[in-house]
C-alpha cells in the first residue's frame, strides 16, 4: 500500500507509523545478540516501500542471508539476517544508539517519499490472552499459535504498557487522513492502538479515520471473523468509531481455485463482507472488489487508492 501511496501523496505529507511488536527472525537475533531493545523488520519494510531509488536499493535492503551452509541449519554469523536490518543496526551505532537518527539516515539513503516513524521507542512484549485464560507472549508466538491451538483470542495487550513516540503522536494528531490497516489484526494493526497516547491522538484528530478491512481471515487470530467483527475490535481498542470502512466484496468464486485452496490449507478464508451490519457500526462504508487475485490474495493498492481519492482517476 505504501509503495502506491508514495506516488499520489504530496512530498513530505506521508507518514508511516510502524508497529514495534515483531519478535522473530532477524529482529529477534539482533535483539538477543546485541541487546537492541526494539525490532527493525517492519521499519525496514516501510522504508523500502517508500524508497524512490532504483529497484536494486530495495532489493539490497530486503535481501536475507541464507541460514548456515548451503542455506541449511541455523549456524553462521549472518544466517537468517536481513541485510536491511543489519544496515539499520549499523546506522543506529553510528548515531550513538539513536533509532530516530538511524531511520533518518536510511530515509536519506533510500530517498523515501515520506517519513517512517516507530510507534514507540519503549520496549514491550505483545501478549495474547486466549478464551481459556492462556497467555501467549511475543508476536511470533501469537502468529504461530494456530499450530498449537484454535482457541479464540480474548484480548491482546502490551507488557509493560508503553508510551507513543512524540513524533508519531504529533503526526497522528495533525493528519488529514489516518489509514488503519491492512494487516494481521492482532499482531500488526491493534498493537499500534495499544500504545499509550496513540488511540487518544487518533481520537482527537480532525482528519478522516479509515479502516481498511482484511480480505482474508487468519487461523489462530481471526477464525470465522466477518468484516463487522474486525471493525468491532478496532472500535474496542481505538475507543471511538472510525469514519469510513473499506471492505472487499470479492466472493470466493472471484479467486482462482488453486490460489484459494492454498490459503484454505492454512485455515484462511475470504472475509465475509456483511455490509448491512457494517452500516450500523460506521457512518460510511466503501464496498468494492479491492483484492488482487494473482499470485497472492492481497489488497490491490491502486483500487484502494482510487476509492479513497476518486479524483486520481480524472
Amino acid at each position: 500500500m505504501l509503495s502506491e501511496l508514495k506516488h499520489v501523496v504530496a512530498p513530505g505529507s506521508l507518514w508511516s507509523i510502524v508497529t514495534m511488536a515483531d519478535s522473530g527472525g532477524s529482529s529477534r537475533k539482533l535483539m538477543d545478540e546485541f541487546g537492541r531493545p526494539l525490532p527493525l523488520g517492519d521499519l525496514r519494510q516501510a522504508l523500502v516501500a517508500l524508497s524512490r531509488r532504483s529497484r536494486l536499493w530495495g532489493d539490497l535492503f530486503s535481501y536475507r542471508f541464507p541460514n548456515g551452509p548451503n542455506g541449511q541449519g541455523s549456524d553462521g554469523p549472518v544466517g537468517g539476517h536481513s541485510l536491511g536490518n543489519l544496515i539499520l543496526h549499523a546506522l543506529q551505532d553510528l548515531n550513538d544508539g539513536d533509532l530516530i537518527g538511524a531511520i533518518e539516515d536510511a530515509e536519506e539513503l533510500l530517498n523515501t517519499a515520506g517519513r517512517v516513524l516507530p510507534v514507540t521507542l519503549d520496549q514491550a512484549t505483545l501478549c495474547a490472552e486466549l478464551s481459556d485464560g492462556t497467555i501467549i507472549r511475543g508476536e511470533s508466538a501469537i502468529d504461530q499459535a494456530w499450530d498449537r491451538t484454535v482457541l479464540p483470542i480474548e484480548r491482546v495487550y502490551l507488557d509493560p504498557p508503553v508510551s507513543a513516540a512524540s513524533r508519531a503522536r504529533k503526526a497522528l494528531e495533525r493528519a488529514d487522513k489516518v489509514l488503519i490497516g491492512p494487516g494481521d489484526l492482532y499482531t500488526s494493526v491493534v498493537p499500534c492502538l495499544l500504545v499509550e497516547d496513540v488511540a487518544e491522538a487518533i481520537r482527537s484528530c480532525d482528519g478522516e479515520i479509515v479502516y481498511i478491512c482484511n480480505v482474508m481471515t487468519k487461523r489462530g487470530e481471526t477464525d470465522g471473523y466477518k468484516a463487522s467483527d474486525f471493525v468491532r475490535q478496532i472500535h474496542r481498542y481505538l475507543g471511538r468509531r472510525v469514519d469510513t470502512v473499506m471492505v472487499n466484496t470479492n466472493g470466493p468464486t472471484r479467486y482462482p481455485q488453486e490460489l484459494l485452496s492454498r490459503y484454505g490449507a492454512s485455515g484462511a478464508e475470504p472475509v465475509e463482507p456483511d455490509i448491512e451490519t457494517l452500516r450500523t457500526l460506521v457512518p460510511r462504508v466503501i464496498p468494492g472488489e479491492f483484492a488482487s487475485t494473482k499470485t497472492l490474495i492481497r489488497h490491490d493498492a491502486e483500487r484502494v487508492l482510487l476509492a479513497l481519492w476518486p479524483e486520481l482517476a480524472q
